[in-house]
């Protein structure tokens, strides 16, 4: 069965310096009907005006994923880390035991794009930690190419659940299909561009869950950037 989660549905936070759509409920914007997808918490798509940003706040025992689609991302953090992320780049933040850190658009013309991802973890109470990696284009270009999950199987971002996150990249008249065991479900989440699943129409925004559909088939219509997590 697949359900589609028409993106002008989604919640919706505005500020002066931020445009936040919101997947599942998250802060101020509250529905039963969309709390999560099994272990995916969060799915939030940001956009930041220049010399703008999250400042620094804490969180506790969440696996936290960035996924920039335009721009750049300034990240700092309570266990040390600088860095900035930028399209093909994925950044893993286990808040665990509590971490505090701040999101941050360094372009002084130029605003950000990207995604919040968020995750819960199999076991409370582990030690925060960080990652970052960077996938090329012959990692995701015209195939589902694994960017996270558990314990970095394969040398992708360690997820701390049995979650993966798969990104594919295709042009127009492209297609790529996904195998779901018995018993998982999956997220589809489209960054950019018109796909089909499996006979399913979304645009940039809208997400599907599937569950029960032992295999998916993802077909651009056009440039697309889609992400797709296979859930326990």
């Amino acid at each position: 069965m697949i359900r589609f989660r028409d993106r002008m549905a989604r919640g919706e936070t505005r500020t002066g310096w931020l445009d936040s759509r919101h997947t599942f409920s998250f802060g101020g914007y509250r529905d039963p009907e969309h709390m999560a997808f099994r272990t995916l918490r969060v799915i939030n798509e940001d956009r930041v005006i220049p010399a703008a940003g999250f400042p620094m706040h804490s969180h506790r025992d969440m696996d936290i994923l960035s996924y920039v689609l335009e721009g750049e991302l300034a990240h700092e953090d309570s266990l040390g880390n600088g860095t900035v992320i930028r399209p093909g780049d994925v950044q893993r933040m286990s808040a665990g035991t509590g971490i505090t850190h701040s999101e941050f658009n360094p372009s002084r013309d130029a605003p950000v794009h990207f995604l919040q991802i968020w995750i819960i973890p199999e076991e409370r109470g582990i030690a925060p930690s960080y990652e970052q990696k960077t996938f090329g284009p012959l990692e995701t270009r015209g195939r589902l190419g694994l960017v996270a999950g558990p314990r970095g199987e394969g040398g992708v971002v360690t997820l701390h659940q049995d979650a993966r996150l798969y990104v594919a990249k295709l042009a127009p008249g492209e297609s790529v299909q996904h195998t779901l065991a018995a018993g998982r479900g999956a997220w589809v989440q489209v960054a950019r561009g018109i796909v089909s699943l499996s006979g399913t129409e979304l645009r940039e925004g809208d997400g599907a869950s599937a569950e029960s559909e032992p295999l998916l088939t993802l077909a651009a219509d056009t440039e697309a950037e889609v992400l797709l997590f296979d859930l326990a």
